[in-house]
C-alpha cells in the first residue's frame, strides 16, 4: 500500500463549549480519490478547512509526507500544496478564465502582467485536464456554464502543481452532463498523481469516484470504506448511525 500524503489523527476542534471535531483520524492517498460524506452537522467544513489552514485545529496530528506539519493559515497550507475549491468558487464574473485563474498571484515582467506567459499556463493546465469545452481561455466567466465554472475553478486549483485538491461539493446544482463532465475531471487529476478529497452528499457520485469513503457521524469518523466492498445502503446507515461498521478503518 502506497503512504497517504496526508494523515490526520486524534483531530479536535471545539468552538466555545460545542465540540465539532472529536479525535478524527482521516488518510489520503496520492493518485486516489478520498470521499469525505456525513449529515449537515458531522464536521465535514470544519475539517477541511483546517486542512486549509482557515480554522487551525485545537490539537491532533497532522503529517504531510509523513512529516508532522502546522497547518495555522491558508499560506501555510498552500505551500504545501493543498488546495481547496470551495462550493461557491470564488470566480469574479466580470474577469476571463486566466486573469481568474491568476488572481492574486500574477505573473509579472518588467513590473507589469506577462499575459502572454499567463494566457499559455493556462490553456497549458486546461490541456493538461483534457479541457474541451472552453472555445477561448479569454472568454468572460460570465458566460460560462455551471459545469465549464467549476472546470475553470479547479485548473486554478492545479494550476501552481497541487497535490493535493480538496473540492467542496463539486456537483451541486450541476445537470447530467455537466456533472458526468466534472467526475471525469476529478478522474484525470488522481491520474496525474495528485490526491483528491471530495465532499458529496451524492453517493452516485461518490460510488462513480471514489476510491475510499470515509464518513463523519457528530464529529467522529465511523467509517472509512472502499466502495466495491459496500453498497451505498450501506454507506447511508453509517451516514445516519443506524448502521455500525466492523470492519478496520483504511
Amino acid at each position: 500500500m502506497i503512504e497517504p500524503i496526508i494523515e490526520l489523527t486524534d483531530i479536535v476542534k471545539s468552538f466555545g463549549p460545542v465540540s465539532v471535531l472529536k479525535g478524527v483520524g482521516l488518510k489520503a492517498y496520492p493518485g486516489m480519490v478520498t470521499a469525505l460524506v456525513g449529515d449537515n452537522g458531522a464536521g465535514k467544513s470544519t475539517l477541511i478547512k483546517g486542512l486549509a489552514g482557515v480554522q487551525p485545529y485545537d490539537s491532533g496530528s497532522v503529517k504531510f509526507d509523513g512529516h508532522e506539519v502546522v497547518l495555522n493559515s491558508p499560506r501555510a497550507a498552500a505551500a504545501l500544496g493543498i488546495e481547496v475549491v470551495y462550493q461557491d468558487l470564488a470566480l469574479c464574473d466580470n474577469l476571463d478564465i486566466v486573469q481568474n485563474m491568476f488572481l492574486g498571484r500574477e505573473e509579472t515582467k518588467f513590473g507589469t502582467f506577462d499575459e502572454g506567459l499567463m494566457e499559455k499556463e493556462a490553456s497549458d493546465t486546461l490541456r493538461s485536464l483534457s479541457v474541451r469545452t472552453v472555445k477561448s481561455v479569454r472568454q468572460k466567466v460570465s458566460s460560462l456554464s455551471g459545469g465549464q465554472r467549476q472546470t475553470v475553478a479547479i485548473a486554478r486549483a492545479v494550476l501552481k502543481n497541487a497535490r493535493v485538491v480538496i473540492l467542496d461539493e463539486p456537483t451541486a446544482a450541476l445537470g447530467v452532463a455537466q456533472t458526468e463532465q466534472v467526475l471525469n475531471l476529478v478522474k484525470r487529476l488522481a491520474e496525474q498523481g495528485v490526491a483528491v478529497i471530495i465532499i458529496s452528499h451524492n453517493l452516485v457520485d461518490v460510488f462513480a469516484v471514489a476510491d475510499f469513503v470515509s464518513v463523519l457521524y457528530l464529529g467522529q469518523m465511523v467509517a472509512t470504506v472502499e466502495p466495491k466492498n459496500v453498497t451505498s445502503d450501506d454507506v447511508v446507515g453509517y451516514i445516519t448511525g443506524t448502521k455500525t461498521f466492523e470492519g478496520t478503518n483504511a
